[in-house]
């Protein structure tokens, strides 16, 4: 099964996990997002999708909006040799996404299990804003369903501190 944004909804509903979507025009960027005027801005995440060197580890890190992230010492920090930016073949690929759709929810269209997703814990016990695999709209949603729905899919997911 591939999850695309409508496939989101129904799993989210079939497993009784509150939430909020709202649909907007589509944004490319956190500038774009930021231009929107979404309600509670600051549980709005930003979503990096990386990779190791050999592209045959990729990473998904949620973190706040206003986090400026080093690559080279995230590589250090979480021992990820070589780390870079995924390319768009690999986004459409293993995430099912394009440019400007990256989600967490994207890991639940890697069938083999090659993404782990590590969420900054500034996010645990609130609510969390990603996009639904579609960067026409963004769901809000506890960050623990949030997790729960990736760790039941077999998704690698850990909460880490900047």
């Amino acid at each position: 099964m591939s999850y695309g944004k409508q496939e989101i909804y129904d799993l989210l509903n079939a497993k009784g996990i509150q939430y909020e979507a709202i649909e907007h025009e589509a944004v490319y960027t956190m500038e774009g997002m930021a231009a929107l005027g979404l309600p509670h801005e600051e549980f709005v995440a930003k979503n990096l999708f990386l990779r190791d060197a050999k592209k045959k580890n990729f990473y998904i890190f949620v973190v706040a909006t206003d986090q400026r992230v080093d690559l080279k010492s995230l590589g250090e920090r979480f021992n990820i040799k070589g780390v870079g930016f995924a390319s768009e073949k690999y986004l459409e690929s293993i995430l099912g996404v394009f440019a400007g759709a990256v989600s967490p929810f994207g890991a639940l269209n890697d069938t083999e299990g090659k993404v782990r997703v590590y969420v900054d814990d500034r996010f645990k016990g609130n609510v969390i804003a990603v996009h639904p695999n579609d960067n026409t709209a963004s769901v809000y949603l506890q960050t623990e369903d949030l997790v729960a729905v990736l760790a039941d899919h077999g998704t690698q997911v850990e909460y880490f501190t900047f």
